[in-house]
């Protein structure tokens, strides 16, 4: 078995940075940073079109995966002007999927109301699952613990489908007391007017946002020994804040998260739980530099909690977990977001604490801007970044056991702004071996 999480190889790799933005947009939706956003529209001097749409064909190959291709498409500012839609489809000798998305649809023409769906399915040979049997009583450590072995795990072959619909509603105060969306001017990808953000102030400054979010999850896994279904029919009711300079690649200011979510024992899912989270970022401007237009220190951490996870023990002392999420929600660690150096969802407990920092740098030199058959990309600057993340999970909230035994892992990765999407391709390095993640979006 080989310590790697999800390599791609290096002939798709510089294939898939360039073109292939939509497939990853909904591969990486499941474990996302705040599923809320600031509601904005850019203009880029570049380019003043209302509308971007694109179309393209992307190919990749995994040592789980194998080879595989697809296509896929996006188009925004067709019927409002900060709505997206977007769909692909992929398929290789195993592996097939499809998934389509709505984002950021303004609800009969409100003012502040907004409603996004997004979904996808997919068959693939491979899966694994961190996490016991259930219904069965183990010795410890248990499987996805903070103790737990690299090589503790179920895998087959299966499907992974997951679908979610959220409605969020801009608070009528601090900078959306007029309007609810906000309107940045791009040069070169970066703002054409910078302001220092104020002082923190919900009421006064920034942005807040409450939204109404129900996700469903359903992975399946059969083995000798039984069955185990990752199924999630939940419901998250949170709250963002954000008072950034420019919530697509922040340089001043901060944001905050709280939730709760809660899952009745309904549908497929065999359990109720419950689970409450904080997180917070912020982030400072260190200026420019001989070879860079931005120097970023941005700073990130996350607490979570899950009430009504129960732990029961038997007559010779072996345990069970009952009333909790499963492996991949929750308090979870490992993968494309947090702890990108272990596997997908390779830790799991009642409680999860994690922290990062990353230094960002954006380039002067972009060698794709005279490059004419790219220029449809609207590619406006490299940035390179060096980023160190811990945490744990832990089966108490005592601050003396989520603070000790951390996991941690250091990295380096390469972003770029795309039609005013920032796509990152993060190399990380673990005590558990080494992955490349590459999808959208900064990782906070």
């Amino acid at each position: 078995m080989k310590n790697s999480v999800t390599p791609l190889n290096s002939h798709s790799l510089l294939f898939l940075i360039l073109v292939s933005t939509q497939w990853l947009f909904f591969n990486t939706a499941v474990h996302a940073k705040p599923p809320s956003k600031v509601k904005y529209s850019v203009q880029r001097l570049e380019n003043t079109k209302m509308r971007e749409s694109l179309v393209l064909p992307y190919a990749f190959s995994t040592d789980d995966l194998g080879l595989v291709v697809g296509v896929g498409a996006m188009a925004s500012g067709l019927y409002q002007k900060q709505m997206t839609m977007g769909g692909t489809v992929y398929g290789g000798e195993e592996t097939k999927g499809l998934g389509a998305g709505l984002w950021n649809y303004r609800v009969f023409d409100s003012k502040r109301f907004f409603f996004s769906a997004i979904g996808m399915m997919g068959n693939f040979p491979l899966l694994r699952a961190y996490s016991p049997l259930p219904e069965k009583y183990t010795s410890a450590p248990r499987a996805g613990s903070n103790d737990s072995s690299f090589d503790d795990f179920i895998q087959a072959s299966g499907s992974s489908n997951w679908w979610e619909v959220s409605l969020e509603y801009v608070l009528p105060w601090g900078d959306a007391k007029e309007q609810s969306m906000a309107r940045y001017q791009l040069a070169g990808g970066l703002l054409k007017d910078e302001t220092e953000p104020a002082d923190w102030n919900p009421l006064i400054t920034g942005t807040s946002i409450i939204i109404a979010r129900q996700f469903n999850r359903y992975q399946q896994y059969i083995n000798e020994e039984g069955e185990l279904s990752g199924a999630v029919h939940a419901l998250e009711l949170g709250m963002f804040y954000d008072n950034t300079d420019f919530p697509a690649n922040p340089s001043r200011g901060s944001s905050q998260y709280i939730a709760y979510s809660y899952n009745p024992e309904w549908l497929e899912s065999k359990e109720r739980w419950d689970f409450v989270e904080v997180e917070v970022s912020k982030y400072f401007s260190l200026g420019k530099s001989s070879f860079a237009k931005q120097n970023i220190i941005a700073l990130n951490a996350w607490l979570g909690y899950s009430p009504s996870w129960e732990v029961i023990y038997d007559e010779a002392g072996n345990n069970q977990v009952i009333n909790h999420a499963p492996f991949l929600e929750g308090a979870t660690l490992g993968g494309m977001y947090r702890l990108r150096g272990f596997r997908q969802n390779r830790f799991h407990d009642k409680a999860v604490v994690y922290a990062t920092a990353e230094y960002r740098m954006t380039l002067d030199y972009n060698p794709t801007e005279n490059v004419r058959w790219l220029r449809f990309l609207n590619l406006d600057w490299f940035q390179t970044v060096l980023y160190v993340e811990g945490g744990r999970v832990s089966p108490t909230f005592h601050r003396d056991t989520l603070l000790s035994d951390w996991k941690s892992d250091v990295g380096v990765s390469l972003r770029a702004l795309t039609a005013g999407i920032v796509v990152r391709l993060d190399f990380t390095r673990s005590k558990e071996g080494t992955s490349t993640w590459l999808m959208i979006g900064h990782p906070f």
